[in-house]
């Protein structure tokens, strides 16, 4: 399953973050590493009174110059993983940044895509880093993304993936994530805690023309959370089954809020949840819980896209 791990870097200190984690999964995985940059090409304009024109664009060893440059950085970027025996190569590409990561995926038959972003922690909504986003967004694969702050230098020497959240709906669709989390859960020895957060619920009754919401009694609600509890309690069977620690939570509110504060109370490392959209390039929506988590949390975050999920 996560046999070949890709991890785009773009010469920046803070895309170097995904290495630890690329380094903990790898080791314990067994998974070989490719790290790969993809060069988007500049070219100038040069203006002279209204007449506007392309500066000559670079010739073919000015190209070849700039992808020896590259690959240099990559193989020093991925000196840590060797050190730690892990099989590591590199790759580099010209073209869209995005668009090559995900291509190169496809291609080369790619398990799991790892990678950083940056911007504002907290529930606050904050711009991720385009690439990232878009490959979050349209790859096929899998895509883990680490939020660029703190200290991860020291993460190849210690367990950075041993508490993991999944948050699920009731929906076959979010269950898809579970055969994956499975897999990392079970060669990592993490914890796994299945979650669902309930919206307020109300009755709607009708007074004349008007429609008034009532909200769900306490025994109302507290028989609901039973049932929740119930059901993931039998979604983490097969997890159980492996030998895999797993427990069960529910709360009332909105769901995305509560994943992340859930993650943020309980220090957990990951975030694993599906989304559902079309494939291809094409861009496609991530379930609205999933893109809240994805742009508001501040914790790494692992996306499966459900219309492509394994079975367990």
């Amino acid at each position: 399953m996560y046999e070949r791990i890709l991890v785009p870097l773009d010469g920046s200190e803070l895309a170097e973050v995904a290495i630890p984690y690329v380094g903990e999964l790898a080791s314990r995985l067994k998974s070989q590493a490719t790290l790969f940059q993809a060069v988007l090409l500049s070219y100038p304009v040069l203006t002279v009174g209204d007449v506007i024109s392309w500066i000559p664009p670079y010739t073919e060893r000015d190209i070849e110059q700039l992808k020896a440059d590259t690959k240099k950085y990559l193989e020093k970027a991925g000196e840590a993983l060797k050190g730690k025996g892990i099989p590591a190569k590199s790759e580099v590409a010209i073209g869209d940044p995005a668009k090559e990561i995900v291509d190169y995926a496809d291609e080369h038959d790619i398990g799991l895509i790892i990678m950083a972003t940056h911007g504002r922690s907290g529930i606050k909504r904050w711009a991720i880093g385009s690439v990232a986003d878009k490959v979050a967004r349209y790859a096929r694969q899998p895509v883990m993304i680490i939020r660029a702050k703190g200290d991860h230098r020291d993460a190849l020497d210690r367990g950075i993936l041993k508490k993991i959240i999944v948050p699920l709906d009731g929906s076959p669709a979010s269950e898809a994530v579970i055969p994956y989390v499975g897999e990392l859960a079970d060669k990592l020895k993490a914890e796994v805690i299945l979650f669902q957060a309930m919206a307020h619920l109300y009755h709607l009754t009708t007074t004349g023309k008007v429609i008034i919401q009532v909200p769900y009694t306490e025994k109302e609600t507290e028989q609901l959370k039973a049932n929740t509890m119930l059901y993931l309690e039998k979604a983490g069977e097969r997890l159980k089954a492996k030998g895999i620690p797993m427990r069960a939570e529910v709360t009332v509110g909105d769901p995305a809020e509560e994943i992340i504060n859930l993650a943020d109370k309980t220090g957990a490392d990951l975030v694993a949840m599906s989304t559902h959209g079309r494939s291809g390039i094409a861009r496609w929506a991530l379930g609205s819980v999933a893109d809240k988590v994805l742009h508001a949390g501040n914790t790494p975050l692992l996306l499966v896209r459900a219309s492509g999920a394994i079975s367990a």
